[in-house]
């Protein structure tokens, strides 16, 4: 139910898009990401950064692509999420001396161990976690780039089909990765 939460507004965005237009998508996409905001806020009585920033980049852009009737500023959403993101992770390594992608895995793992009713510790050294982290911030980097280049130099189906199937499967390659990188210091059981 969570993975349908998190992806509530891009699965909404990609729906309106296929049967109506763009402008209707980011209609859709603003008001599923108000949905999933209040939705956490009423179940968990917080909401993640995260999503309020994803909110805040929706109604902004979105607001403009609908008031001026132009694609164009609904396409630089995804460009300045992942660049956000990638600053961030870089800012709070070097500046905060905080690696928030082993504080992400090791809450990850926590919630597992939660499930099972187990205590899962990962021992990621420092350096490896620092790899990890550059990893991350260079491939959201490389995804905000590829998003302008594909959104435009390809027709908007194609820019909506990548931004929906391609980003995903580009962030779901790297998870991959990223769990074999780690797999050697996971607990055997």
């Amino acid at each position: 139910m969570s993975f349908l939460i998190e992806y509530l507004p891009l699965i909404l965005f990609f729906g309106a898009y296929k049967f109506v237009d763009i402008f209707w998508a980011t209609g859709v996409l603003i008001a599923a990401s108000l949905i999933q905001v209040t939705h956490q806020y009423i179940t968990k009585r917080e909401v993640a950064k995260r999503h309020w920033v994803f909110l805040a980049i929706a109604l902004i852009l979105g607001g403009m692509t609908i008031f001026f009737h132009d694609e164009q500023f609904i396409k630089w959403k995804a460009t300045i999420v992942y660049a956000i993101l990638a600053v961030t992770l870089l800012v709070s390594r070097y500046l905060f001396n905080k690696n928030l992608v082993k504080t992400a895995l090791e809450g990850v793992l926590s919630s597992v161990a939660e499930k099972e009713n187990s205590e899962l510790k990962i021992d990621l050294p420092v350096k490896d976690c620092d790899q990890l982290n550059l990893f991350w911030s260079l491939l959201l980097f490389s995804i905000a780039a590829l998003n302008l280049y594909v959104a435009y130099n390809f027709s908007l189906d194609f820019w909506v089909n990548f931004k929906v199937f391609g980003l995903i499967g580009i962030t779901f390659i790297a998870l991959l990765f990223t769990m074999f990188r780690i797999q050697k210091y996971l607990p055997e059981e």
